[in-house]
């Protein structure tokens, strides 16, 4: 079965794993989600990614982050802006901030995919991929 949008899958796979507190999450893998893990790394929401290949299925096991005690969740909220049946796009002026930034913009542009915080620096707008807080 095809599915529609991969980059909602994978933001649910990880909200779900978080819920239920475990360490790894496996998700598809693909260039865009990459991008996607290699933010959540260095903002500090997981704690890394590798990706496994196993034949010709290609993985990327992402390891969560927890606080002193697996209730204390580091990612609080997941959730997916832009979707196939409406696209969301923001000039360099209209930048959304997540919790009055405190959470993380992910935004797809001319540049790859970057945080808001980097879309600000460079001066570029682009599509709003997701919240994350």
């Amino acid at each position: 079965m095809t599915m529609s949008d991969p980059i909602a899958d994978m933001l649910t796979r990880i909200r779900n794993a978080n819920t239920a507190k475990h360490d790894f999450v496996d998700v598809p893998a693909s260039i865009m989600k990459l991008a996607i893990a290699d933010i959540l790394t260095k903002e500090g929401f997981i704690k890394g990614y590798k990706s496994i290949e196993d034949g010709h299925i290609k993985t990327i096991r992402l390891e969560l982050k927890y606080g002193k005690d697996k209730n204390q969740k580091v990612i609080s909220g997941i959730k997916k802006i832009s979707k196939p049946g409406l696209r969301v796009y923001a000039g360099k002026d209209e930048l959304p901030k997540v919790l009055g930034g405190l959470g993380t913009a992910i935004i797809s542009t001319n540049k790859g995919i970057i945080t808001d915080k980097e879309a600000r620096k460079i001066n570029v707008g682009g599509e709003v991929i997701a919240f994350i807080w």
